[in-house]
Order: C-alpha cells, then structure tokens, then sequence
C-alpha cells in the first residue's frame, strides 16, 4: 500500500511532548500499512481484527494498546491509504470519522 501521509501520523506526537508514546505505535502501524496489499474491507479486517470498517473505505485502527485512534481512507483500487486523524478517544469523540 501506499500510506499518504506520514507527516500527519509524525506531527501528532512531535506537536505535544505528551503523546510521544504514539511514536512507536505509530511507526509500526506505517511499516505494516506499507506491505500490505489490502483490496477490500475485509482484508484489513483479517489484517487488523480490532479496526472499524466505516463507509465509504473509512478506517479506525486502534492503536498503542488503544491508547490512540487512527482514522484513514482507504483507496482499495488503487491501494493508497490516506491517514485523516489521529488523536487520543477524547479527541476522536468530538470529530465526524466519516467526513474528516
């Protein structure tokens, strides 16, 4: 897969010295995402049982031991996952996955 953007996933921590613990968690997700070769729902869901399959190629992973969520949208057609948030729950609380 091809994981756009990484920059998004490296300012959540690098921003608040509070989420620094995201890093690994974070970095691992992206090299797994990487090789992966996902071409529909299901297969992210054999991949990663705990995620959330939305509509429309939506994604929650959790992440960090669930500290974390990760929101993407997946283009299974051409195998690009674009990362759209990732915050603590709280955070992921006050957004709307399906739009942002």
């Amino acid at each position: 897969m091809r994981v756009i953007a990484l920059s998004t996933i490296k300012a959540f921590w690098e921003q608040n010295s509070a989420y620094v613990n995201a890093k690994e968690p974070g970095l691992a997700w992206y090299r797994h995402a990487l090789k992966a070769d996902w071409a529909s729902p299901a297969d992210v869901k054999a991949d990663f049982r705990g995620t959330s399959i939305l509509r429309d190629g939506r994604v929650v992973f959790n992440i960090a031991g669930n500290k974390y969520r990760l929101v993407v949208w997946i283009n299974f057609a051409y195998r690009v996952v674009y990362v759209r948030f990732i915050g603590t729950h709280a955070q992921y609380d006050k957004i709307d996955a399906q739009t942002i």
